[in-house]
């Protein structure tokens, strides 16, 4: 089977698809190196959440003025990120600034205010909602799990699904690629205490694209929004958790005012969240020895931790921790 390297697929709104070619100069040079060296490297962030934060520049350039001195193939962000309001444009210039390859996922957060999906995507100047590229030998995945489910008995609140369409889509795109393939959505498609509601058949579709290749294909899942820290494996998938670069949400029985008062009359919503006091985001490396390294950073709560205030941690699933575990994991080569 042919690989589709230097192309990046788009699912739009027919369900259609088309190819848009990349620049081919735009691979960095050096990254296929023997001896355990490294392939390919990427920074990856979530849950800025600039429209909660009142520090939400300060969080973002941090990552971009770092990641501008890493040997990147590119970064990308998995979702709550911005709304579209024209004064949100310095934040997308910060975000703009870093020169290499980036990448957007779309939050349910992002269309707060009433915007569509469609208005989010041209404001961040993404590709699509769900898209597809290839770097280095690796094929890439992004999808967008704020499908409507119109079923009776689908779950109150935010969307979180991944509609029929869009798996149609998946499957198409899973068996036209014979490269070890990653996939980014922003609610865990691991997780049912919020995630994506149709977690299962979306993780049958990527089970039966590894079957039907014969070889572990789809190799991990990462995302966003449940804001934690956490890593599980599920039938020689792995499905990493990216804590959110700014809080964890925990309601109004624990409002408390973590900033002064000044930050507390301009951004109302910080004081129901248990903030980190530095933002923290991940580079995730995959070697030429089939390993895989995530480093992260560490940080602290601003105030009060959760077990201070009294939180139920057994209501959140996982611990609420104010950092990304670094991870090193060996990884199935293909026979």
């Amino acid at each position: 089977m042919k690989n589709r390297r230097d192309f990046i697929k788009i699912l739009t709104i027919s369900g259609a698809s088309f190819m848009l070619p990349l620049n081919l100069s735009a691979k960095i040079k050096g990254k296929k190196e023997k001896n355990g060296k490294k392939l390919m490297r990427f920074g990856i962030c979530a849950d800025i959440h600039k429209d909660i934060m009142h520090d939400g520049d300060q969080r973002l350039k941090a990552f971009i003025d770092e990641a501008k001195k890493k040997d990147l193939d590119f970064i990308i962000q998995l979702g709550d990120f911005c709304r579209p309001y024209d004064y949100n444009q310095g934040f997308m210039d910060i975000w703009n600034s870093y020169p290499g390859k980036k990448y957007h996922v779309i939050g349910n957060h992002d269309m707060d205010g009433g915007f569509t999906r469609d208005q989010v995507v041209e404001y961040w100047n993404a590709i699509g909602k769900t898209y597809s590229f290839d770097c280095n030998d690796y094929h890439f995945v992004v999808l967008d799990g704020n499908d409507k489910d119109t079923s009776p008995d689908r779950p109150s609140g935010y969307a979180r699904f991944i509609g029929k369409e869009q798996l149609k889509w998946l499957e198409k795109d899973l068996t036209e690629t014979d490269l070890p393939t990653i996939v980014f959505c922003h609610q865990g498609l691991d997780n049912d205490l919020g995630g994506i509601y149709n977690g299962t058949e979306s993780r049958l579709m990527l089970e039966n694209a590894n079957r039907n290749a014969g070889f572990q294909k789809v190799q991990f899942v990462f995302s966003g929004h449940h804001h934690q820290d956490y890593y599980n494996i599920i039938n020689g998938i792995h499905y990493i958790q990216i804590n959110s670069m700014s809080y964890q949400w925990l309601g109004g029985d624990f409002k408390h005012i973590r900033y002064d008062e000044k930050v507390d009359a301009t951004h109302p919503w910080i004081k129901y969240t248990v903030p980190y006091k530095d933002p923290i985001w991940a580079y995730a490396e995959i070697c030429a020895d089939n390993t895989f390294k995530l480093y992260g950073r560490k940080t602290e709560f601003v105030g009060p931790s959760p077990e201070e205030l009294g939180v139920d941690i057994r209501k959140f699933g996982y611990p609420i921790v104010p950092w990304i575990s670094d991870k090193e994991i060996k990884l199935k080569q293909k026979a």
